[in-house]
């Protein structure tokens, strides 16, 4: 701290002292004091401020010479808060109170980002780790097919199609992942046929569904205001879900109601159905579940991206099922800017 702002940030206090040391001078001589004691005490009081504030400038010049000192040999300079001396100015424990509180801030920001890079390592990792399957299924029929007849070799090549339905479902995954923190940048709000949605991602899973003799049915009558493809994508993971833990004999179906204040879009299924416990979580990252357990390749990712998208897009959902009935999922859009207009 140099000398010239020291001055310069006090000059305040310097010109009300210079004022009151000349109202004191008036009012001694008015008052028949002598002019060699009026200026004595001048001499005194200039004295003192001259030394008090000589004093100050010392004290403050070696504090923040020691909060440097401490800032440039600190690995963690935004730990500062905690490493700064202890001052008996009121001042000093206010900023220290703020800087610590600003530095708690930068550390849990930092804990987070550490938190997203590390769950995003181990997704990719996890996603690695899944994708081999279709790439070995398919480079398998491929070896298998070529000396296979016609009629095998069409059983080969629907085989091949739907490897690569779920490589395309995994790298759609990984995508959406990667994008779902700036979904807001991807937005084309416009009016979208839930019908129409709802039937081409069915026929996207076609053959999945044929083989599995899964029984779709679609009733969507509304049209709301939303993003297609996010809408898609999350129809696709419910899908795929309710595919995974079908029963025998497996019906889905999907409609929608209209509701006073929005349209409600449902998915329902026979299938297995979310045990009790586990309903409150299945949204939660990385969460399988008794039932994901039983199966190889539960990620827990599936419901936890829609569960964000949907908070992005300002749709509700909610989850209804009883062990050994079936599952409803519902998404709600409210009536609103992003939803649907009358």
């Amino acid at each position: 701290m140099r000398l010239g702002d020291f001055l310069k940030d006090r000059w305040m206090l310097f010109l009300l002292h210079a004022v009151c040391m000349g109202v004191l001078s008036t009012f001694l001589l008015l008052t028949g004091y002598s002019r060699t004691n009026a200026v004595l005490i001048l001499i005194f009081w200039f004295l003192l401020i001259l030394v008090w504030f000589c004093k100050e400038y010392v004290q403050r010049k070696r504090y923040f010479e020691e909060a440097e000192r401490i800032l440039e040999k600190a690995d963690q300079k935004y730990l500062l808060g905690e490493l700064l001396p202890d001052s008996f100015r009121l001042e000093d424990r206010l900023y220290r109170n703020m800087v610590r509180r600003l530095s708690k801030s930068a550390i849990e920001q930092l804990r987070r980002m550490e938190d997203m890079k590390r769950d995003y390592r181990e997704y990719v990792e996890s996603w690695v780790h899944e994708t081999k399957g279709p790439l070995t299924g398919i480079a398998l029929l491929c070896e298998n097919g070529r000396e296979a007849d016609p009629v095998s070799l069409k059983d080969t090549l629907r085989a091949i199609h739907m490897e690569n339905q779920r490589l395309e479902n995994q790298v759609d995954m990984v995508l959406y992942y990667a994008r779902s923190e700036q979904v807001r940048k991807d937005f084309l709000i416009r009016k979208t046929d839930l019908s129409a949605v709802a039937r081409e991602v069915l026929q996207k899973n076609r053959l999945l569904l044929v083989q599995h003799q899964v029984r779709a049915e679609v009733e969507c009558t509304d049209s709301v205001y939303t993003d297609e493809k996010w809408i898609s994508f999350i129809l696709n993971q419910m899908i795929l879900n309710s595919d995974r833990y079908r029963c025998v004999s497996p019906v889905f179906r999907i409609w929608t109601e209209r509701r006073k204040d929005g349209v409600l879009l449902i998915l329902e299924d026979n299938g297995k159905g979310i045990p009790g416990e586990d309903l409150s979580r299945i949204f939660d990252k990385g969460f399988t579940g008794s039932n994901g357990r039983s199966r190889r390749g539960a990620t827990g990712m599936g419901l936890y991206l829609c569960r964000k998208l949907c908070d992005q897009l300002g749709i509700r959902l909610l989850a209804q099922s009883v062990q050994g009935e079936g599952t409803r999922m519902l998404l709600y859009f409210p009536v609103g800017s992003y939803h649907e207009r009358r």
